[in-house]
């Protein structure tokens, strides 16, 4: 049986939806992604990036809590999301998304859900 992605210290359901939303189902996928792949992955899929979010889940990844880290460890994981960030934006597709989750289009799975 897999763990699910909240199962990861400091990490959440809402962390979990956008993992969902990105492919990544379970904990043992998110590890063996790692959090770089894995962040990349859950922007594409039309988070918005965010460096606490990426700091959160390093931090989580390694079993730290998520203020744990201070200084140049800090520093370097900026970089670190800086440069994943202006990788996945150079994507059209990820503009797009964005672009009509503003106004509206795309709908999830939870939208088709008979009320």
């Amino acid at each position: 049986m897999s763990d699910p992605v909240s199962s990861i210290r400091n990490l959440g359901p809402a962390f979990e939806q956008a993992c969902a939303r990105a492919g990544i189902h379970s904990a043992q996928q998110l590890r063996h992604l790692g959090p770089d792949e894995a962040y990349a992955r859950v922007i594409r899929a039309g988070t918005r990036p965010h460096f606490i979010g990426y700091y959160v889940l390093v931090m989580g990844l390694h079993g730290r809590p998520w203020n744990d880290c201070k200084g140049d460890e800090k520093k370097a994981l900026r970089q670190r999301f800086d440069a994943i960030k202006a990788s996945v934006s150079a994507a059209p597709e990820t503009k797009m998304i964005s672009d009509l989750d503003a106004v509206g289009v795309r709908v999830s799975a939870d939208d088709l859900k008979p009320v």
